[in-house]
């Protein structure tokens, strides 16, 4: 006769392993955002993206292999799918795809997706008072529902805030502020209708970590997003040294080129619910030689588990 603590202790082992097995056999999927910098076709005020540049665009893309990309900077709908047959020839297919426009009438956020979308929410008549004047958002917003396995589905909703470049018109972080809140707003109402949805937030903020409009979109309290973090895949694997601050990583995703400075202004920020089947591990800053042929930007992508945890 067996003891019945060994009993249990086979249980709890037969257990331990059946939840390893199903950890190992979950399929893991990847979300990217990549800002493409003037990525437009012909016709516009802005010159067309060089072969060069569309070449190193795709190569970075095709590195990364997403699952969901997130695009900022794109040109018209014929630019996005031009990119999208041409990486379809290259052996990467996105059969599904969203494009909203805003303010903007030259660049455009959007959404490359290998699996189906199944609800569509674009936000493209958004506008805020500033100084007693009526401004739009200039790109729009992206919300979809993505469906990534027969049981597993996530929102994703991609932005691109107004730039650090001064304006006439208004103080540029101002604007950019006015822009986070009402991203803010939308993030607020999906997790308002479900605390524990699956919500992926992620896009060119255009502001680092500690500023005001980051952080008015991360949020604070039960509804605040998680930062994934993405750093280079380069050996580095030491923790903080400083308590409360990231360890020294190397995170930038932007150079600017008028200041000679390189930051993090790309994120990939997840809800409480998201956050339980993301991967680390498979989270990180792509680098490639010659990277800025492609954009001023670099791009990051982070992985998940198709099941919810």
């Amino acid at each position: 006769m067996i003891e019945p603590r060994r009993v249990h202790a086979m249980l709890a082992l037969a257990v331990w392993l059946a939840s390893a097995a199903a950890m190992r056999s979950a399929e893991i999927f990847n979300v990217a955002t990549y800002n493409l910098e003037n990525y437009v076709d012909t016709g516009g005020s802005r010159p067309a993206k060089p072969a060069a540049a569309k070449a190193k665009i795709r190569e970075s893309i095709i590195a990364l292999r997403p699952d969901v990309l997130a695009l900022q900077e794109i040109g018209s709908t014929n630019a996005l799918l031009e990119l999208r047959a041409a990486l379809k020839e290259e052996g990467l297919d996105f059969p599904h795809w969203e494009h909203v426009a805003g303010f903007d009438t030259n660049l455009y956020v959007a959404v490359l997706s290998r699996f189906p979308i199944l609800a569509r929410r674009p936000h493209s008549r958004e506008s805020f008072l500033l100084n007693g004047r009526r401004f739009r958002v200039s790109r729009g917003l992206v919300e979809v529902d993505v469906q990534a396995a027969s049981k597993y589905a996530f929102t994703l909703i991609t932005a691109h805030l107004k730039s650090r470049r001064p304006i006439a018109a208004a103080d540029e972080a101002e604007m950019r502020e006015q822009e986070a809140l009402i991203l803010r707003e939308v993030i607020d109402a999906r997790l308002r209708a479900n605390p524990d949805a699956n919500l992926i937030v992620l896009g060119d903020l255009n502001d680092v970590k500690d500023s005001r409009s980051t952080r008015i979109v991360i949020g604070r309290g039960r509804n605040a997003l998680i930062d994934t973090r993405p750093a280079e895949r380069n050996g580095d694997n030491s923790p903080a040294t400083v308590p409360g601050y990231a360890p020294r990583h190397i995170a930038w995703t932007h150079f600017y080129g008028k200041e000679d400075t390189y930051s993090r202004i790309d994120y990939i920020l997840l809800s409480r619910g998201m956050a339980r089947e993301w991967n680390p591990h498979g989270t990180y800053v792509l680098t490639l030689p010659n990277w800025g042929v492609a954009s001023d930007h670099r791009p990051i992508v982070a992985s998940f588990f198709a099941e919810e945890r």
